[in-house]
């Protein structure tokens, strides 16, 4: 959607008021017509009509496939019981497939996609995206019991090691991100993020922006269950981290036409996180207890036995709460989008790349996170 700055607070809340309105009133829809006729006026103000054009067909549904994977990796060096450990834990889940459906008018839409393999989970998204401006919101929720892990010990064999990257968890990691990102274009009279991302404009000739960004991260990874106390152990009595990152920068965006109804989008963003707080959640096992008994090395006893004693016996304890804030760092945003228009039909694929860093006295962490779309999606 493409309108000027001044004018799109006041139309977005007047559009949703309509259309609750419409759903209640027969003279409602007379008005959502008018008020539509309204915005479909302003789509194209302020803009060069020979860079950018906006299809007659308001609406867009979009049937949308989402491959993602998420990566978290800590390292930190400590002593536990005498025991010197290089803990080098890493969450890896699979890359996990979705789909859903996408709908949206002018540039605002709301989605949502499903799980269909891999991890087990959801996306909920929400994109306002105008002119010179957009707002993007991004939730995604997962369970994932197949992580793999990188630990060193003095206390654990070569086997053993290797072992942790092998591992099935009988209560699984429980994840949830939310991103939220906007931005402000330059060059909009030019230039249109709508193009590449949501299909509301066309981009009829090559041109690019500079951009400022602004990005706002939560993560919360729990895995606090008293049957991974064994995990827990090893994460040093970690057992729920939450990370909070907000981040400013200036990138560049480009869109490339090489041919009619064609577009590459390409956008860098570099980013100045200047909050970045973490809180640890700590738990106390009795892990340590157990190893004393010559049970936990299954002497004498069936693999079936082992486990029936195991998860009897482990428990796992709250031992306090610990927040910190790793100090400001530098991140990356990017975003590589692809689009072919034919009619009121259009294809597209875009993937972007989140990559966020903490530091802290010793030890530090690195969360990565990755989403490859491809849609389909016809305009009305």
């Amino acid at each position: 959607m493409i309108f000027s700055h001044a004018c799109c607070r006041r139309v977005l809340i007047a559009f949703f008021l309509v259309q609750v309105l419409s759903a209640s009133a027969g003279g409602g829809f007379s008005l959502l017509r008018k008020l539509g006729a309204f915005i479909d006026s302003m789509s194209v103000r302020g803009v060069d009509r020979s860079y950018i054009d906006a299809p007659r067909e308001p609406w867009q549904i979009i049937l949308k496939g989402n491959v993602n994977q998420s990566y978290l990796k800590m390292k930190t060096s400590t002593t536990l019981y005498d025991v010197h450990i290089n803990a080098q834990p890493k969450l890896q889940t699979e890359p996990s497939q979705y789909v859903g459906l996408w709908v949206g008018y002018r540039g605002y839409g709301l989605g949502y996609t499903f799980n269909v393999g891999g991890d087990k989970g959801g996306y909920l998204t929400f994109g306002a995206t105008g002119g010179s401006y957009g707002v993007n919101l991004r939730i995604h929720s997962f369970e994932n019991d197949s992580p793999k892990f990188g630990l060193e010990s003095d206390i654990l064999t070569e086997e053993d090691e290797a072992s942790w990257n092998d591992i099935k968890l009988v209560s699984p990691i429980k994840v949830r991100t939310l991103i939220a990102d906007g931005y402000y274009l330059f060059n909009g009279k030019h230039f249109s993020y709508s193009a590449a991302y949501d299909q509301s404009v066309i981009q009829k000739r090559s041109a690019g922006s500079l951009m400022a960004g602004a990005m706002y991260y939560y993560g919360r990874i729990d895995y606090a269950d008293r049957t991974n106390g064994d995990l827990i152990y090893l994460m040093q009595g970690l057992g729920k981290i939450k990370l909070w990152q907000a981040s400013v920068g200036v990138g560049y965006a480009y869109n490339w036409v090489p041919a009619r109804n064609v577009l590459v989008s390409a956008m860098a963003m570099p980013m100045l996180t200047f909050v970045n707080k973490i809180k640890a959640y700590g738990y106390t096992t009795n892990v340590s207890e157990m190893m004393k008994d010559p049970r936990f090395l299954g002497q004498g006893l069936t693999d079936e036995e082992w486990d029936a004693w195991y998860y009897d016996t482990i428990s796992i304890s709250p031992a306090g709460e610990s927040s910190f804030n790793s100090g400001m760092t530098v991140n990356v945003d990017a975003r590589l989008s692809l689009t072919y228009n034919f009619g009121r039909y259009f294809i597209n694929a875009y993937g972007q790349y989140f990559n966020f860093r903490y530091r802290h006295n010793d030890s530090y962490g690195r969360l990565s996170d990755w989403f490859v779309n491809a849609a389909f999606g016809v305009r009305l």
